[in-house]
């Protein structure tokens, strides 16, 4: 499994223009599910999010996690970071888990998430989001975990 994750400021996701997810300070978590991954995976993958070191301490050093700061957390499901791009000019999928494989693990993550943490927003599995943020820093990271990673 992928997460693209941003420190944020505030994010939201809209579906139909509806506010379906927001939160404030914390992590916008942009998960991609691949072919072979598992529950496993997942619960790498969470462990990893919530205690990747991105805030900063009181010198300005990134050594505090999202739960050391207590911040929120947005999960927002993206098959297209599942593709493989090394070929081409277009985007090919055979490497992202089937729709329902995908959207199995991807509530599963959701469900151990608000079990570990709190608070935990989504955006809605397969939907037509738009997704709002302010990226803080900017601080981005790509973040693995699985039978390829």
């Amino acid at each position: 499994m992928i997460a693209l994750i941003q420190r944020v400021t505030h994010a939201e996701v809209r579906v139909a223009g509806n506010v379906v997810g927001a939160i404030d300070r914390g992590i916008l978590g942009l998960v991609g599910v691949r072919r072979g991954d598992d529950e496993r995976a997942a619960d790498r993958l969470l462990e990893k999010v919530l205690s990747y070191r991105i805030f900063p301490d009181a010198k300005g050093r990134m050594n505090l996690s999202l739960r050391d700061i207590g911040g929120g957390l947005l999960l927002v499901s993206q098959f297209t970071l599942a593709a493989d791009t090394r070929k081409g000019t277009r985007a090919g999928f055979s490497t992202a888990a089937a729709p329902e494989e995908a959207r199995r693990l991807f509530d599963y993550l959701l469900v151990r998430a608000r079990d570990a943490h709190s608070p935990v927003a989504a955006g809605e599995f397969g939907a037509d989001m738009q997704v709002t943020l302010t990226n803080d820093g900017p601080v981005t990271f790509w973040l693995e975990a699985g039978a390829t990673a």
